[in-house]
């Protein structure tokens, strides 16, 4: 009997352990620490092109392009330059331009500055006779064309022949005479250290001579013609048929600052 018992103490202790693993269980233990990052993987496949946009009809949306519009590209290398074009047509006139600024007040040649005294000097005078002019004297003149400045005091003086520089400055005179004789003559002046002689000899015909001269002249320098002696005949002395000598100059550019 007593052996009994003790088999049922053995199984009640046996029955106690299998019934807790059924019901009970443990807390759960902490999370552990993350781990290091993993490589990039390899780059995947290209994808397949895309189908064309279809053109949408109506008016399209400027934001919408722009936001499907790339990025732009590189500059490209410079092309070779084309042929000429044909020249157009000549433009229509522009319009006039603004009238220009008042230029600087003008100097007279006198102090002064009197605006009839300009630098301007020029003459013209004609000698129209039967007899011929004396030798080494002044030749004068019956009427002048031209004789400049319109003043009393003019720069050439058909009385006496003489001309008289008034404007310092470069001048050029000339002289043309036309006779049935031969006839010489010479430009004289203070700015000439020997005299310009000219001839032309009778040949039965209207004979005409010519001659000129590019001076410097100072202010009350004198110019004028002369007759001379050279190979003329006595009877030509004495020839009582007209006779014309036209005397000329005019101030080519003055010396006045």
């Amino acid at each position: 009997m007593g052996g009994y018992y003790g088999l049922v103490f053995l199984v009640v202790f046996t029955l106690i352990p299998a019934r807790c693993d059924e019901s009970c269980g443990g807390r759960d233990g902490l999370a552990g620490e993350a781990g290091a990052p993993g490589r990039d993987g390899y780059p995947g496949a290209k994808g397949e092109k895309g189908e064309t946009a279809l053109m949408l009809e109506g008016p399209v949306d400027e934001a919408v392009l722009r936001r499907l519009k790339g990025e732009a590209g590189g500059r490209g290398q410079q092309g070779f330059m084309g042929p000429k074009g044909y020249q157009g047509n000549l433009g229509a006139a522009g319009q006039p331009g603004e009238p220009g600024r008042p230029g600087a007040e003008g100097k007279g040649i006198i102090s002064g500055g009197q605006g009839a005294q300009m630098a301007r000097s020029a003459f013209s005078a004609i000698r129209t006779h039967n007899t011929y002019p004396g030798f080494g004297k002044p030749i004068t003149y019956g009427r002048t064309v031209v004789n400049t400045p319109e003043s009393d005091n003019k720069d050439f003086n058909a009385a006496t022949g003489h001309f008289t520089c008034r404007v310092p400055g470069v001048y050029y005179f000339t002289f043309h005479s036309m006779a049935k004789v031969s006839m010489c003559l010479n430009i004289v002046s203070q700015a000439l250290t020997n005299s310009l002689g000219f001839c032309d000899y009778n040949r039965n015909s209207d004979q005409v001579l010519s001659g000129g001269v590019v001076l410097q002249l100072t202010a009350g320098q004198k110019v004028w013609l002369e007759s001379f002696r050279d190979l003329q005949r006595a009877n030509e002395l004495r020839d009582s048929q007209d006779k014309q000598i036209i005397f000329s100059g005019f101030l080519l550019f003055s010396n006045l600052e």
